[in-house]
Order: structure tokens, then sequence, then C-alpha cells
């Protein structure tokens, strides 16, 4: 993670201060619920919370240079609080395992990360709609293989953006239930030397489900899925940054990012207007999916446990949040601001002089009796008269002109294929699809 490409509520939930305050929260509820069972005293569950409740500042330096000794983070944080707390905290621990503090506190980081990306989400989709419905009815040329097709509207482009990143959000939302487990179960999952019961306490104070069964840490196919999860909303987003870099291309020009005062392109070209944003999105984009394959190598470990997914899970954890809550954020801006051109986009759309209706001659050819073969035959030879003009050429006058179509279609019927209404006309059926009713 850096600064740049990050933002202040994400960032704290990784901050050494909140991994700490959750390993505390964990400890001391564990040893409540100890207390509660009789294992060890009550005084100690309450010493723990009534140091907890003056609000003590955690002094990370002083943990830091405990385990440059103990080598060790979670005992150098058990020796930091015992300092502070007294005698009864000793009591802290009971029966537990490292990976106990460690696994259920990346659960809850990670589960309060994904809340946060899904309140992103939400403001994205709400943005992606309000523009989709702005240009629901704006006609554009779609493209296949980056050559014109058919026509669509600039709406139902943005309606697609919209489906796939609901699509996304209730992919999050199964991921945040899979990766929200508590695992309190002792050196192999065992639960030898701590009742489970201490791990219901824990996982319902934290707001967590209890993982079925744990060796020494939770499994990690639920964090490969998790963040495998994270991998797709960065495919989204850069295909829809792909989209807006295409269409700001200049002799395409249907649409740009918002190009604010004052700012600059090219330090050596004055004139350039550059998609800055959607292509750092890119960048960012490939950055979260790199995370998804160490996330996947972290399943197969040793046994009941080896230490091979720490570090990687200290990098991808952070790293892969932050910048994805970055991300989403930036792309909700460039749809908010995208300046949309539809003049350009009729013009485009007229240019290649009526090639986007050939699908339609075709069809009525065949339905005159035609057979397809000669019905392709006839289409394609007047078109590519009108692909090899550049346009120059009218593929509804050429068709006209041509004495084995007007064989099969008048005129009148040519002219009828040429009408821009019939390619939207179930586009109020696809908007119900996508937004509901009206």
């Amino acid at each position: 993670m850096i600064p740049r490409y990050s933002r202040p509520e994400m960032t704290a939930i990784w901050t050494p201060e909140a991994r700490y305050a959750i390993w505390f929260e964990i400890e001391a509820h564990a040893t409540e619920k100890l207390a509660e069972l009789g294992v060890v005293p009550q005084s100690a569950a309450d010493a723990l919370w009534a140091w907890w409740a003056t609000r003590p500042a955690i002094d990370v330096a002083a943990i830091d240079a405990i385990e440059a000794v103990t080598k060790h983070d979670v005992i150098a944080f058990l020796t930091w609080v015992a300092e502070q707390v007294g005698d009864e905290a000793r009591f802290m621990h009971q029966g537990m395992t490292s990976s106990d503090v460690l696994d259920t506190t990346l659960a809850v980081q990670l589960a309060r990360a994904a809340d946060l990306l899904l309140a992103d989400l939400d403001r994205l989709l709400e943005v992606i709609e309000r523009r989709a419905r702005e240009h629901k009815l704006t006609p554009t040329i779609g493209r296949s293989h980056g050559i014109h097709a058919e026509p669509v509207t600039f709406g139902l482009k943005l309606a697609q953006a919209y489906a796939e990143f609901d699509r996304c959000k209730t992919r999050l939302i199964a991921a945040r239930a899979d990766i929200a487990t508590c695992a309190i179960s002792g050196a192999v999952g065992t639960f030898a030397n701590v009742d489970p019961r201490v791990e219901e306490h824990v996982a319902a104070a934290l707001g967590l489900a209890v993982e079925p069964v744990s060796t020494q840490v939770i499994p990690r196919d639920r964090h490969a899925m998790f963040f495998a999860t994270l991998g797709v909303i960065a495919g989204s987003i850069e295909r829809v940054a792909t989209e807006v870099r295409h269409l700001q291309r200049t002799e395409v020009l249907e649409a740009e990012e918002y190009f604010s005062p004052g700012q600059k392109g090219s330090s050596a070209m004055p004139h350039k207007r550059n998609p800055v944003l959607t292509e750092n999105l890119t960048g960012l984009a490939r950055m979260v999916r790199g995370y998804v394959t160490p996330a996947l190598e972290n399943v197969a470990l040793w046994h009941e446990r080896d230490i091979s997914h720490s570090s990687v899970e200290r990098y991808i954890g952070p790293d892969a949040t932050i910048t994805l809550d970055f991300a989403l954020a930036r792309l909700t801006g460039v749809i908010d601001k995208l300046l949309v051109y539809p003049e350009r986009m009729q013009k485009n759309l007229d240019r290649m002089g009526g090639l986007v209706h050939s699908q339609r001659v075709l069809l009525a050819l065949t339905q005159a009796g035609v057979s397809r073969e000669d019905a392709y035959r006839l289409v394609q030879r007047n078109a590519m008269r009108v692909w090899e003009s550049d346009g120059a050429l009218s593929l509804q006058e050429l068709l006209k002109a041509d004495g084995e179509v007007t064989a099969a279609l008048s005129p009148a019927e040519i002219d009828d294929k040429f009408d821009l209404g019939y390619h939207l006309k179930h586009v109020d059926t696809i908007f119900a699809r996508v937004f509901g009713a009206a």
C-alpha cells in the first residue's frame, strides 16, 4: 500500500493500533467467558476491561521493542498488556494459540473491509444508474472486435456495467459471510485446553460465525475465495475503464474523462487530454488481480498448519482491500463526471454509409424467399463497396440500384430496413430487467 492510492477509512482498518485493539478484544472476551466457566477468576476479566475502559494508547513502539527480543508478535503484545494491567493479565490466552488471535483478527479486518467495499459498490451503482437513465436512448454504435456492428445506446452500455457490478456486490456479500469466521480452538483445533463455548462467545462478541472445524488455523479456501472475489471486481473495473479509454480516442471521442480547469495532459504537448484516470484504474486492477494467485497458493498448508501463508496475508490483506477501495471510488468519480458526446456518437453511427443495418436486409431477403447464401452474397457485395469507399457510398442506395436485390425487395421495403429505432425497440425491456420496473 502507498498513500497515493489509499483512503483513510480503509487504511485505518490495517494500522497496528487497529490490529492490536482487535487482539485485545479477542483476549478479553475469551477471558470473560473463561471466568464465567470458572476456569479463571472473574477479577482477571474485570481487570482487563477496567484497563481498556481508560482508553489507553497502544504503544506500538514498545510492543515492537519486545518483539525484537521475543521474535514473536503475539507474545510481545501479551507481555506489553501484562505490563499495563498487572498480575491478573497472566490469565489471558488460557488454552489458546497465536493463530486463534491472528486468524480471528484477520477475519474481523476482512469483514470490515468488505463492508466498506460494499458501500463503495452501492455508491458506484447509484451513479451508474443515474447516468444510464440519462442516456437510456442516446444512440451509439455497438462494436464487436473493435469494428462497427449494430446500434446500441450509451445507456445500455452503462446498464451492462450496472448489472456486472450488481453481480460483484452479490459475490462480495457471499465472500464476506464466508470469511467472517472465528477460531478459538487451540493448537490443532481440538479444543483440548479451551472450551468450545469460549469460541462461541468471542464469535458472537465480534459479529463472526464459529469455524465449524479448524486446524491450528482457519482453512484458507475461505481467504482464497475472498481475494478471488476482489480480483473479479477489479476485472469489472478494468472493463469499464477500458471502454472509456477506447471511447476517448481522438478518432472516436464519444465520451471522455472530465478535464478540470488547470489540468495538464502532457509536459511536452499542451493540447493533450489523456484518459489518465481510467489508465490508472487499469493498472490498479492489475495489482488487485495479482494478489489472487498468492491467496490461492495459501490453501495448501502443511498438515494442521505451517506459516507460509502469514507473510502473504500481511501483504495482500491491506494492499488488495485498500487498492480496490481507492479504485472503486475513482471509477465512481469518472462515471459521475464523464463527458458524453451524443452528436459524435451519431456522427460515428452514420460514417459507414448504413452498414450497421446489413443484417436487417439479409433477414428481409431470406423472408422474401431468397436463400440465405444468396442473400448474404447480395448484401455483402454491396457492403464491401461501401466499406472500401470508407463510407462515402450508401448501402441503402446501392441496394436499391442492385437488380437482384430489388427483384425480392421494393425500394420502400429497403428503406424500411434502415430505421435506427428498430434496433432500440427493446431498450425499455432491458432496463426493466436491470433496474426493475419504473
